[in-house]
């Protein structure tokens, strides 16, 4: 057999990003209740006190973890070119479409900064172009952070339903007393429907300014 034939297989060389990818798909797999840095270890193929050389607690992982869920948004993907109004609809479902990709991680986004050299970039990026749209800056880091929030907590919310709550939440039967307008209404009625509402809402308050 040739010496090819009988190469093992390397292991990844450990690395920041390496390792943030691999403790997302861990979580992806199994949850984050169940997430520890020995799993993780285990993952790796390493002692668990490996990875502390790159981060320095379990808050600095996830920190890792919120910029790799950033970098999947692919903004060089987005509309740069485009009206402003365009770029922020595409940056608002791109976000949503990578957060829903990873419903047991939404809300390790979800409550972090991320201030990674390509979250900073893409914030300065995205201020220019509103500013030179008649925004002025303040008004559009406040555009900014209005649909980030808004989609994060649209994810959040469609995240808890894929992840089974709307198994455990009792709806009530149509020739029920408890069948009121609220129930009758949500009959029929997408989820996530009142996702482009929200963001067009969004747009057309922020556009009067």
């Amino acid at each position: 057999m040739s010496k090819t034939g009988n190469a093992r297989p390397t292991r990844p060389t450990l690395s920041r990003d390496y390792i943030a990818a691999v403790a997302l798909a861990l979580i992806d797999r199994n949850g984050l209740d169940k997430f520890s840095m020995r799993k993780l270890g285990a993952e790796l193929g390493v002692d668990p006190m490996a990875v502390y050389r790159y981060f320095t607690d379990q808050e600095a992982l996830f920190d890792g973890i919120a910029e790799a869920l950033f970098d999947e948004l692919d903004v060089n993907a987005l509309p740069w070119q485009g009206p402003w109004r365009e770029l922020c609809e595409q940056f608002s479902r791109h976000m949503r479409d990578v957060l829903l990709e990873h419903p047991h991680a939404v809300s390790i986004f979800a409550t972090r900064p991320v201030r990674s050299a390509a979250s900073i970039d893409t914030g300065e990026r995205m201020i220019i172009i509103l500013r030179d749209a008649g925004f002025a800056p303040e008004l559009a880091l406040q555009l900014m952070r209005c649909l980030r929030e808004f989609t994060v907590g649209h994810a959040l919310g469609i995240a808890v339903v894929k992840l089974g709550g709307a198994r455990r939440s009792r709806k009530p039967a149509p020739d029920s007393p408890e069948y009121n307008l609220l129930a009758s209404s949500a009959d029929g009625a997408r989820i996530d429907a009142h996702f482009d509402l929200g963001v067009t809402a969004l747009l057309d308050g922020f556009a009067r300014r």
